[in-house]
C-alpha cells in the first residue's frame, strides 16, 4: 500500500478551512454572547451549520479517497474529486450566510452542497467499483 500523499495535501488544506470555520463559529460566539447552542440566534446557527456540514461530510469523502490513492488510483482520480470539494467546501459557507432567497445563497450554497454530494457518490462508487 503507498502513502496517499496527494490526499495528505488535500488534508492539510481542508484543515484549515476547518480552522477558519471553527474561529468564525467561536467568533459567533463572542459577539452574540452565547456559550452554548445557537442561543436563538438566526446568524450564529448558520455559521454552526457551515462548520457541522463540514464536519459531516469531509473527513469520511477523505478517508475514501485516501483508500482509493493507497489502493493505486491515479493522481487525475484524486485531483478531480479532491480539487472541486476543496472549492465547494470553500463557497457553502458563503451561501450559508447569505440571506434567505438571495442570489448570494443559491450561487454557493446549492453548488457548494451539490458538488459535495457528487463527490461523495463518486468517491463510493469508485471505492465498491475497486472491490469487484
Amino acid at each position: 500500500m503507498v502513502f496517499p500523499t496527494i490526499t495528505a495535501g488535500y488534508a492539510g488544506v481542508l484543515g484549515l478551512i476547518l480552522f477558519v470555520l471553527s474561529f468564525w463559529v467561536i467568533g459567533g460566539r463572542g459577539q452574540y454572547r452565547v456559550l452554548h447552542g445557537d442561543g436563538g440566534k438566526p446568524e450564529l446557527n448558520r455559521r454552526i451549520r457551515a462548520h457541522g456540514n463540514f464536519t459531516e461530510y469531509v473527513p469520511m469523502i477523505l478517508v475514501m479517497t485516501a483508500l482509493i490513492e493507497a489502493s493505486g488510483g491515479g493522481p487525475i482520480k484524486i485531483h478531480w474529486l479532491l480539487g472541486p470539494l476543496t472549492l465547494a467546501r470553500l463557497i457553502h459557507p458563503f451561501g450559508m450566510v447569505a440571506p434567505e432567497g438571495s442570489v448570494r445563497q443559491y450561487a454557493f450554497r446549492a453548488p457548494g452542497a451539490a458538488v459535495t454530494m457528487i463527490v461523495l457518490a463518486s468517491a463510493s462508487i469508485m471505492l465498491l467499483a475497486r472491490m469487484l
